[in-house]
């Protein structure tokens, strides 16, 4: 795991693959708790009887929940430690090229795509591919961008 201390370590690197995590197993207790959290039931997620008909053959994680896991795989590839505070800025091009069957494994993989003087600070854009065990496609690709006040 990489930690930053400064803004020029940040921008040395820009380019950087910073690793992939452990694999996590996507399970129906988590795909349930996060249709709970955010309201989305949809039978494809919540409904193992019914999504065995489907087009998955089983029920399959929201993409969303997919994208929300990032803050959790995230401190196993870097952790910032830069001056001044990080806030969560927004999340660019974001992507679900295959579906997350329950059951599976996910890791992540990182790297620092981009990072920016910006009025208050830094901008730091960050690259993530989430992957799925024995799949060639990954389940989501996303650049989160951070701002890193003075």
């Amino acid at each position: 795991m990489r930690v930053f201390t400064t803004f020029e370590e940040l921008h040395d690197a820009v380019g950087e693959d910073l690793g992939s995590t452990d694999w996590l197993e996507v399970t129906q207790d988590r795909v349930d708790a996060f249709a709970d959290a955010t309201g989305d039931h949809q039978w494809i997620h919540v409904d193992v009887e019914r999504a065995k008909d489907g087009p998955f053959g089983g029920t399959i994680a929201h993409g969303y929940l997919t994208l929300s896991l990032i803050p959790q795989f995230t401190p196993q590839l870097f952790r910032l430690e830069t001056p001044g505070a990080r806030l969560n800025y927004g999340v660019n091009k974001v992507r679900f090229p295959n579906p997350v069957r329950v059951g599976s494994r996910i890791r992540a993989s990182a790297q620092v795509a981009e990072v920016t003087d910006v009025p208050a600070g830094k901008q730091m854009l960050t690259r993530y591919t989430v992957e799925i065990e024995d799949q060639d496609k990954p389940a989501c690709v996303a650049e989160t961008v951070v701002l890193l006040l003075r």
